[in-house]
Order: structure tokens, then sequence, then C-alpha cells
């Protein structure tokens, strides 16, 4: 088992990540946008070698988007949105992954028929929310990471916490903090 600390709401957006090991030691960096059919995410090793990416085939619609996933220049596998109730439902074509989970919560898991490849849960670490994301092999590492890029993305579009600030009418004065 490989656990990863990911900043919550990075991956998603349109920026630089630092993937982080449980050492707190740099691990990855993953760099790209989301928003139109052919975006990219792409997860690099510190020394900048290419490992694996994610890239949106198709318009973002809330059901039956797809990303494909590649990992070292191939494509492995494609990500698609099923189905959103009280859960969400996603399948990875080719590698057979079942990924399930709550955008509410953000916590998933990813399987291969009844075998857990990758959980994945806010927490709270260093003053700040972060994903923590257990990987039961290594090696499955790489791909877990641009699903979940996607996850963080999905969990972007229907953060519905209204900002403390939306109840401010135009022109409002703050009063400044005293100590």
């Amino acid at each position: 088992m490989v656990t990863y600390y990911i900043r919550k709401n990075v991956l998603g957006s349109n920026c630089r990540s630092l993937i982080k090991d449980e050492s707190n030691r740099d691990s990855f960096l993953m760099v790209g946008r989301w928003g139109a059919r052919g975006d990219v995410f792409s997860l690099y090793q510190l020394d900048g070698t290419l490992i694996a990416s994610i890239k949106q085939a198709t318009f973002a619609l809330a059901l039956g988007t797809r990303f494909d996933l590649y990992y070292d220049g191939d494509k492995v596998g494609t990500l698609q949105r099923l189905l959103t109730l009280n859960r969400d439902f996603y399948y990875v074509r080719k590698l057979n992954w079942a990924v399930m989970g709550s955008i509410d919560t953000q916590t998933y898991s990813i399987y291969h028929f009844n075998h857990q490849i990758m959980t994945l849960e806010p927490v709270r670490k260093n003053d700040r929310t972060e994903l923590k994301m257990t990987v039961s092999s290594e090696a499955d590492a790489p791909i877990c990471l641009c699903i979940a890029a996607v996850l963080d993305y999905w969990s972007l579009k229907t953060d519905s916490t209204p900002s403390p600030l939306s109840n401010l009418k135009k022109g409002t004065t703050l009063p400044l903090p005293t100590e």
C-alpha cells in the first residue's frame, strides 16, 4: 500500500499541483486544465518524465462524459461517468475498474471486481483539507491520480456551498478586524 496527499480542489482547477507522499515529500507534478473537449491533465515525475495523462474526450456534460487514460504514452482505458443519484458511479473500460463514491463527501473507492484498488478521502493536514489517496499497488498510482483529478474536478463543478460573502449587497463595506 502506498499513500499520497493532494490539495483538495487543486487537481480539478487549471493549475499545477505537487502530489506528496506520506513523508510530505514531493512525489509527482500534475499540470493541465479542464473544461473543453481535448483538455488534458498530465502527471510527471519530478525529473520531468511524463508518466500518465487523462484527456477529456467529450464535452463536460453531467452524464456520459468520457476521459481517455494514458500510461507511458499508450491508451489504457476510458473513464466514463455512468450514474449520479445518492452516489457517483464511473466505469473504466479496458481496465474493468468500477469507481464508486460520494461527490458531496468526496470519498471514493476503485474496485476491480471485488479487489479494492484505491480509496480517496478528505483529511485535515497542515491546517488545510487534503485528499488522502491510498493505492494497493504502487504501479496503479499514476492512473489512480489521473482519476482523482477528474473526481476533484466534478466536486468543484457541483460545490453548492454558498460563499459567506454571497449575501452582501454591492457596495457593502466590511468592518476591519480589531485586535
